[in-house]
């Protein structure tokens, strides 16, 4: 896996990412993705849809979140906030340095994030 679709909003998820999830599966597989991204810091196409993350999600029905308002304004609002567009590729460690840089040190969390049920573990977890 050196290049994969990654969704905007995963990437501010990703920094607070700490071994828990929907199910086994989707933590499984969000471990792995997250060990490939710091590994090879491969380029990433990002995109306001299905992902290599969506593909365990439980809450992914015939490859469309069932939370796709939601999602789509977070995808959105980082794009924005990095000033990105969809589809845009980039390297992960450039993509990751911006979402903390412009989003998570800028104090733009709740502007990106409000709503999120995994909040509490970014509010608890004072990851780097």
């Amino acid at each position: 896996m050196s290049s994969f679709k990654l969704r905007p909003h995963h990437g501010v998820c990703i920094y607070f990412f700490v071994g828990k999830g929907y199910s086994e599966d989707f933590t499984a597989n969000m471990t792995e993705v997250v060990g490939v991204l710091k590994r090879e810091n491969p380029e990433i196409a990002l995109t306001v849809g299905e992902d290599v993350i969506c593909r365990c999600c439980p809450h992914n029905i015939e490859h469309r979140c069932e939370s796709f308002d939601k999602v789509t304004r977070y995808d959105n609002g980082v794009l924005k906030l990095c000033g990105l567009n969809d589809g845009d590729k980039i390297h992960w460690n450039d993509f990751s340095s911006m979402v903390y840089d412009k989003i998570i040190s800028a104090g733009q969390m709740e502007s990106v994030c409000g709503g999120c049920n995994w909040r509490c573990y970014a509010e608890s977890e004072n990851m780097r």
